[in-house]
């Protein structure tokens, strides 16, 4: 289950409006809609509490463990960094749909290929051109 069909269910479990839940947590009716829709997702982990808070759930119940890892991109390196990520494990989960892997496993390999993406990322910095370097 994604992100924005936990969003909704958690907020139609609570007999919550759209923007009756966008009050609760602080946002806008029209980003409640987007979520919902799958067209945007939160990208700051504060957006989230917000919303699990106002939902009376958990961060990681409402994210699932490919959407912290986004999350945790998109505050560790930005939204380049978030879209690479994101792209990644859309692209991994693509791999086990309809495979008989255990959750618990499936969350082992892609906290594995996001941790080789970090330490591919940092040793690729000493091929960057100076220009792009933050020693100077």
């Amino acid at each position: 289950m994604e992100f924005k069909e936990r969003l909704k269910n958690c907020r139609k479990a609570l007999g919550l409006s759209q923007e009756e839940l966008a009050k609760k947590a602080g946002v806008t009716g029209r980003t409640i809609q987007n979520y919902e829709l799958g067209t945007r997702k939160p990208q700051h982990i504060e957006i989230v509490s917000r919303l699990a808070t106002a939902l009376e759930t958990t961060v990681e119940y409402l994210l699932g463990n490919d959407g912290m890892l986004v999350i945790s991109a998109y505050e560790r390196g930005g939204s380049r960094t978030a879209r690479d990520i994101d792209a990644l494990v859309s692209e991994i989960s693509g791999l086990f749909a309809g495979g008989d892997i255990e959750e618990d496993e499936k969350d082992g390999i892609m906290a594995a290929l996001n941790q080789a993406y970090w330490m591919a990322k940092e040793k690729n910095k000493k091929f960057a051109p100076k220009k792009y370097s933050d020693k100077k």
